[in-house]
C-alpha cells in the first residue's frame, strides 16, 4: 500500500513538473460557481481556497502559506478575476512571466 502511494505521488510530481510549461489556471475550489464577479484577492480575504489546475485536470491545492509566498512574486495573479471549477474554460491562464512592482 505504501509503495503504491509513493508511486502515485512520484508520478503526480513528474506530471506536474512536465506540465509547468503548459497552460495552468487558478481556480476557486470553495465556491465552484464563481464567474469572474470577484477578484482572487477579495476571495482569499473571505477565506476562499484556490487550486492550480493544469490542462490534464491535475490540481495542486494552495495552502495559505503558498498563497502568501506567491503574492510578492506574482501580484497580478491576485488582481485577476476569480473563477470556480464550474467555469474552468472561462478562467485565464496563469502568467508566470508577470513582473513585480520592482520590475524583476
Amino acid at each position: 500500500m505504501k509503495v503504491k502511494m509513493m508511486l502515485i505521488l512520484v508520478l503526480a510530481a513528474i506530471l506536474l513538473t512536465v506540465s509547468l510549461a503548459q497552460a495552468e489556471k487558478l481556480l476557486c475550489i470553495s465556491t465552484q460557481g464563481l464567474k469572474g464577479e470577484k477578484t482572487v484577492s477579495s476571495c482569499l480575504a473571505t477565506g476562499e481556497r484556490f487550486a492550480i489546475v493544469d490542462q490534464y485536470g491535475l490540481a495542486k491545492i494552495l495552502s495559505p502559506e503558498e498563497v502568501e509566498l506567491t503574492r510578492p512574486f506574482n501580484p497580478k495573479l491576485f488582481e485577476s478575476k476569480a473563477f470556480g471549477v464550474k467555469y474552468y474554460k472561462l478562467a485565464g491562464e496563469i502568467d508566470y512571466c508577470a513582473e513585480t512592482e520592482s520590475g524583476r
